[in-house]
């Protein structure tokens, strides 16, 4: 851009400026490199450098003058230059006629007022931590050639279009009449203004005690913004997480004792090459890899900024869990004005010669004027195809009514009668046929349904419009030969039955096969009444689509009304570049230019990408008068406008812009204005104007007279539309939205504006809200839907107090507004595209200008942006949605979510959720191209939305989160809490089994007498007595995984297998009596009848944690290879004090024990069961409680019994209670703690043991042996599974069961903590292409069961989760190994 400084480009000669236009546009396009476009631009302006040194620069341009603004001005940008040569460059490539970027929402004020405000951030770096993503994970897949190359962000009519204007001045006023050129207008330049170079890439901060992330794969290009990690969330609002005790000790020497599997086995998905001394320390001590825990770092320091607003503004967490909303802030804006006074349109006048009925008019032009020219159709390079004349429309109606009600069927049974519903399916590219199909139906007195034409079964929204079929009963379908032979069918050559349509009978209307009705038959034409006349489709902002009835005199009056408003004259000719089946095409096109004999010239979408220009083209050769168009053909025609050096546009006296309701109209307006005025075009032609399809048309501006004021502006503050009002943006610049006015109310129509939810309550004059109208023209139903009809159609305005301002009706138009000076009308917004997020209203469309403002160039492929609002955890959260160009790379695309995640902050002061990135052409398409926003949105929640690029940004938008429990004060005793609960009438948390007492088996006791001695005293007197006593009794079946018995073992074989197991370990071991013996054996038979198979080469790893004597040099034991012999003399111990066996076990949290088992502890007892809960299933009472067993409910860490229903620690005191630990390390005060408890209040003496698990007591309908109602006791999960996350405990096995039925393809998953942020590990069963779907869903199940924000998201292969061969997960190992980066994740996402 230095050599631009001295040259004025507007003077160079014309091939060099559009050689400098072709360059702009391969650059922006991204089909050469920054590097190479300076280069090349340098080389084209080197000759005129040294002559331009002395020239004086251009004179500043006067905001307040209407002259050319930097939108048209040949001076120096590189957009205007592209505009200067884009049809040579469409000539080569015509599928790229838009650039990269929706037009629609450009504005060169909105671009330097993000760029300002991502500026503020540069100073505020924090690094954030980029996703970390298997290569195999982003394949792109390649892009649909077949798709139109220029689309729209959010609706079928905008597919791409413009905004240009020049600068614009400080608003001293919100509404000032001569800021003609001042709106927030754009050009096609590029978002850096002329002059400004472009900074090159920035060095990434680094963290004083976090090395930086790795090097990136793709260096970003030269020519990006800096954009560090850090810039993402400078501002980023969070809750304070408070510092709450660590899941795990947070020193390696503490973790020598916890241990799930032995160091040499490596979990299923990692790499063996991964050790642990690569491993490196963070500041708290704790090993971690260095490239994982740097992002958690980073990620943990991102999360130590407070959010703006204080933690006590937001709900407060009761018992019941119920959201609260949060406190209002005494300075958000409230409306001050006077209430409303509905606007009333001038009256609607009376002329002598408008006919009684539409169906009339064409019957008078037909057969008065039938050699004038009704409609002429173009064909794909934009020339006339064929000219349609009233006469050929009259009597081609006239052959397809006839044959419509004569026949179709038999002569008994017609299969059309006047008042059934037919769909007409006609393709854009053929308005002749429709005209044909339209007026045919209604002189036949059927109601035409218009739809667009299906192509294949995985259309977006297909099952919606079969909805619409359905519920207008459409059972017969009109359509073309041509269109008939393109429909999708089946190998049978049948049509193919559409997803969710009902079935169809399809009729061709080509005149071949139309029958010409006799001399004596006419069309019965009745006058215009109440009876349907069409069905307009509509779809909802949920997508469904919803049939608009317009009776037959809303269609007269509505076609009245514009002839006034627009002063239309017989015999004019217009210009129609819109859809001629729905809204203003259909309204203007066909219907209100037959009433009134105009030529419609009518020139389709596919004529437009082929010939942008075309339309004004017609407009120079056939001297219209009105044209119809969108800002996307503004934009078009002004990119093309060099090649139209010798078309006029003096002959329009109104150009009507139908979406000139949007607010980013105004800058595609002044632009096309600019750069036009040159060829004719004057400032009073430009009409924009809002419609609806159930009020029809609202508001239109009236065309002007030369001299006459400028249009109104309104400069109004985006903070004040967010909360509803209506405020002077005088603070900040950056914040502020200019929108044009609508003009006035239609004639003959009453409009009021009332609040948008709620009772229609009249707003007040500095309100916004959604605009009401009663008028004869306008909707009346949804057809076939009485419901929904009442609240749109029949809705009654009330004053402040409550009373309704008259009893008629006012049909919702769904633009939200207000009315202005003069009672001119401004629209702000539509319902369908309003966002509220934490009771602020937020426009779609004004996410998407803000997004495509960051730099979309390398990122975004042709400005394709869907914005929408999904419902998690009782509100709002945005979602936006961009597809992603072929070439980005992952740094490039990361930088711009990034940088769009600050932009929205600053300018809308909202959070986003989640931001996404799909690869080119995979969103769904409206049958303009547009994006489907309702179809995208049910794609994302459902999991199938296949992005490439995802970023979740919960903590920044979700401010509802209960708060956090708080610890109870320390000043609270054990005896206050214990008598306040008893106080409190609450009984204690405590259960007992029966007193031992006489045996009632009478068959037990017979047996019991055979044995003389005492036989409970020891386990292998008890075996032996029972081999002898009862031999074949079946002590153990052993079951296959079908269910069925594989083996089984009684009482005597189990005996001689033991005996000869200890006769062997007697002669060939050589141990003593009282040293150890390692039983290594999986579950199952082997386990029960050889249960001592010695493994030594595992005892060594086995003895470095838990101490176990064991000698390494004693050989294997085969259970084939056992003595015959019996031995000698059993082993009787000595007393009852001696160790019967230690039981080892590794909790699922790595902790390795070895509980002393004796013989007293199976003293006395007979055969119990304990039935525990499923921790993810309802819990089952604990069954029949241990004979002298008490079990009592204790707070954790505490020694105080609790009330019923609290899930509190359960303590058990009972004989057979195991009484210690075989060795301990570092925590000796764990023998005591566990084995030894006492109460501090109470009964001091007895002893209990912590069983580890938590639960609590609940009284049943069941009676014990005493005949009292049974306490039941219920196990809900282990105490040392438990993850402490803000003040509360969760279960990690329950939000495991929620992350398992998120989505389909996730198999397993494990939970746990890293430094109080949640971990969540699912493992993919799909396909890759499904993984980073995953990472949303998992984040909202999470967030609405639990009320927990998940911090990070790892997507794994199927068994990386390790599982031990008890089914438990071994969820610190994992935690290790994620940490360790041994995982090989397909994707790992940092929730911010």
């Amino acid at each position: 851009i230095m050599a631009e400084r001295g040259v004025d480009v507007s003077a160079l000669p014309q091939e060099v400026r559009e050689q400098l236009a072709e360059l702009d546009l391969e650059l922006s396009e991204g089909d050469i490199t920054q590097k190479g476009y300076e280069k090349k631009r340098a080389k084209v302006l080197a000759p005129y450098l040294t002559q331009t040194q002395n020239l004086a620069p251009p004179p500043a341009y006067d905001a307040q003058s209407p002259g050319p603004s930097s939108a048209s001005a040949p001076e120096p940008g590189p957009s205007n230059s592209s505009s200067s040569s884009s049809r040579h460059r469409r000539t080569r490539r015509p599928h790229r006629s838009s650039g990269t970027r929706d037009e629609r929402y450009r504005s060169d004020i909105h671009t330097e007022a993000v760029q300002a405000a991502l500026a503020k951030h540069k100073e505020e770096k924090m690094a954030l931590p980029m996703p970390t993503k298997r290569r195999s994970a982003y394949v792109q897949s390649p892009i649909d050639n077949c798709t139109p190359p220029d689309s729209s962000s959010s609706s079928d009519d905008e597919a791409v279009s413009s905004e240009s204007a020049g600068p614009q001045q400080s608003p001293d006023t919100w509404i000032n009449s001569s800021l003609h050129g001042s709106s927030t207008s754009s050009s096609a330049s590029s978002t850096l203004s002329h002059g400004e170079s472009r900074p090159t890439q920035a060095p990434q901060p680094q963290s004083q005690q976090v090395p930086p992330p790795p090097a990136p794969a793709h260096p970003p290009h030269s020519h990006s913004q800096p954009s560090a990690l850090a810039e993402a969330f400078a501002q980023t609002r969070i809750d304070p997480v408070g510092v709450g005790p660590p899941d795990m000790p947070s020193h390696a020497q503490a973790r020598g004792s916890r241990v799930d599997l032995p160091s040499n086995a490596v979990v299923r998905g990692m790499s063996r090459g991964q050790s642990r001394s690569s491993m490196m320390e963070t500041a708290d001590g704790v090993p971690v890899s260095s490239r994982v825990s740097t992002k958690i770092q980073q990620l943990l320091n991102t999360l130590k900024r407070p959010k703006r607003p204080p933690l006590s503004e937001f709900f407060m967490d009761d018992q019941e869990e119920i959201v609260e909303v949060p406190q209002a802030d005494p300075n958000t804006p409230k409306p001050e004005g006077r209430q409303i006074i509905p606007v009333k349109g001038e009256p609607l006048g009376v002329v002598s010669n408008w006919p009684p009925a539409l169906q009339a008019a064409l019957a008078r032009w037909g057969a008065t004027q039938g050699k004038s020219p009704a409609l002429t159709a173009l064909d794909i390079t934009g020339k006339p195809l064929y000219t349609l004349t009233y006469g050929k429309l009259w009597s081609r109606s006239v052959k397809l009514a006839y044959t419509l009600l004569n026949k179709l069927g038999t002569k008994n049974e017609q299969i059309i009668k006047p008042g059934d519903r037919v769909a007409l399916v006609y393709p854009n590219s053929d308005p002749g046929m429709f005209w044909v199909a339209f007026y045919g139906c209604l002189l036949a007195e059927v109601i035409p349904v218009p739809i667009e034409v299906p192509l294949s079964r995985k259309d977006a929204g297909s099952s919606q419009v079969g909805f619409l079929l359905g519920s207008c009963g459409v059972g017969l379908a009109l359509t073309s030969e041509i269109c008939l032979k393109g429909l999708p069918k089946t190998p049978t050559g049948e049509i193919l039955q559409f997803k969710g349509w009902p079935r169809l009978k399809w009729v061709v209307t080509d005149s071949k096969y139309l029958t010409k009705p006799s001399k004596d038959w006419q069309p019965h034409i009745p006058t215009a009444n109440t009876d349907t006349a069409y069905i307009e489709y509509k779809a909802s902002k949920e997508g469904t689509v919803m049939g608009v009835a317009v009776s037959k005199v809303a269609m007269l009056t509505h076609c009245q009304a514009l002839t006034q408003a627009c002063n239309y004259c017989e015999g004019e000719t217009l210009v129609n570049v819109l859809d001629f089946k729905k809204d203003m095409g259909l309204w203007h096109g066909v219907l209100t230019s037959i009433m009134n004999r105009i030529h419609t010239i009518s020139v389709p979408y596919a004529v437009m990408k082929a010939c942008p220009q075309s339309w004004v083209q017609r407009v120079h050769i056939h001297k219209a008068r009105v044209a119809l168009a969108k800002c996307r053909d503004l934009h078009w025609a002004m990119m093309a406008h060099r090649e139209q050096r010798d078309t006029s546009l003096a002959s329009l006296r109104m150009l009507i812009v139908a979406d000139g309701a949007n607010p980013w109209s105004v800058s595609s307006c002044d632009a096309f204005l600019n750069v036009f005025q040159a060829h004719g075009l004057k400032s009073e032609v430009i009409c924009p104007c809002a419609t609806s399809p159930e009020a029809m048309t609202v508001a239109i501006r009236r065309p002007g007279v030369a001299g006459a004021p400028l249009p109104a502006r309104a400069v109004l503050s985006m903070t004040g539309l967010s909360h509803g009002v209506i405020r002077v943006n005088t603070e900040d610049k950056n914040s502020a939205l200019t929108v044009q006015d609508v003009g006035h109310v239609m004639p003959g129509a009453l409009m009021c504006i009332v609040k948008p939810d709620g009772p229609p309550m009249l707003c007040k004059t500095d309100e916004i809200g959604e605009i009401v109208v009663n008028s004869r023209a306008g909707g009346t139903m949804y057809y076939g839907l009485s419901g929904v009809t009442k609240n749109t159609f029949e809705v009654i305005p009330v004053n402040a107090s409550g009373t309704p301002i008259g009893e008629i009706p006012f049909v919702r138009s769904g633009l939200l507004g207000f009315v202005g000076p003069g009672s001119l009308i401004f629209v702000v917004g539509k319902n369908e595209g309003l966002l509220m997020v934490s009771g602020r209203r937020h426009n779609a469309d004004d996410l998407v200008a803000t997004a495509l403002a960051v730099e979309p160039v390398k990122t975004v492929y042709r400005g394709r942006i869907a914005v929408f609002s999904v419902t998690v955890f009782y509100d709002e959260r945005i979602v936006i949605v961009a597809e992603q160009r072929p070439d980005a790379s992952e740094e490039d695309s990361f930088q711009w979510m990034s940088r769009v995640l600050q932009a929205i902050d600053s300018i809308h002061q909202v959070g986003l959720y989640c931001l996404a990135l799909v690869p080119a052409n995979t969103l769904p398409k409206t049958p303009l191209g547009g994006i489907h926003i309702s179809d995208t949105k049910q794609l994302f929640l459902e999991g199938a939305l296949h992005p490439c690029n995802i970023l979740m940004c919960p903590h920044t938008c979700v401010t509802n989160m209960p708060k956090p429990r708080q610890k109870q004060p320390v000043g609270v005793g054990p005896a206050s809490i214990m008598v306040g609960n008893l106080v409190a009438g609450k009984r204690i948390a405590q259960a007992a089994g029966r007193d031992l007492g006489l045996i009632e088996d009478q068959d037990l006791v017979r047996k019991l007498c055979m044995w003389p001695t005492m036989m409970h005293h020891f386990l292998t007197e008890a075996l032996q007595w029972r081999a002898q006593t009862d031999p074949d009794h079946t002590l153990y079946v052993l079951l296959n995984a079908k269910g069925v018995a594989v083996c089984t073992a009684t009482c005597v074989q189990l005996h001689k297998r033991a005996e000869k197991i200890a006769a062997a370990l007697m002669e060939r071991s050589g141990i003593n009596i009282g040293e150890n013996v390692v039983l290594l054996y999986p579950p199952g038979k082997s386990h029960i009848l050889c249960p001592v198979l010695v493994v030594f080469e595992r005892l060594g790893q086995l003895k470095n944690y838990i101490g176990v004597k064991v000698k390494v040099t004693y050989p294997w034991f085969s259970p084939d290879d056992l003595p015959r012999k019996r031995p000698p003399t059993i082993y009787k111990p000595p007393n009852a004090e001696m160790i019967a066996y230690m039981d080892f076990s590794v909790s699922t949290t790595g902790m390795l024990t070895g509980v002393k088992v004796r013989d007293f502890s199976h003293h006395l007892n007979r055969f119990f069961l304990v039935i525990l809960g499923s921790f993810g299933e309802p819990l089952t009472p604990g069954g029949v409680k241990f004979p002298s067993h008490h079990t009592s409910l204790f707070r954790p860490m505490s020694f105080v019994k609790i009330d019923v229903f609290q899930k509190c620690g359960i303590w058990v005191n009972s004989p057979h209670n195991a009484t210690e630990y075989y060795t301990i390390y570092g925590e000796e005060n764990l023998q005591a703690d566990h084995f030894n408890t006492k109460l501090s209040f109470g009964d001091p003496q007895t002893l209990w043991a912590r069983t580890g698990y938590l639960g609590f007591v609940k009284r049943t309908e069941l009676t014990d042996s005493s005949g009292d109602r049974h306490d039941a006791l219920f196990v809900v999960g282990s105490l040392d599974e438990t993850l402490e996350l803000r003040g509360l405990r969760y279960h990690p096995i329950d939000i495991e069961t929620s992350v398992s039925r998120a989505h389909r393809s996730i198999g397993e998953s494990a939970v746990f903590t890293w430094t109080n942020l949640l971990v969540v590990v699912a493992e993919l069963c799909g396909s890759e292409q499904d993984a980073l779907d995953l990472v949303p869903l998992v984040t909202n199940v999470v967030l609405e069961e639990h009320h927990l924000i998940v911090g990070v998201v790892v997507i794994v292969d199927p068994g990386v989760i390790p599982i031990n061969s008890r089914g438990e997960k071994q969820r610190m190992h994992l935690r290790d190994s994620f940490l360790a980066d041994q995982l090989d994740p397909i994707y790992v996402a940092y929730n911010m």
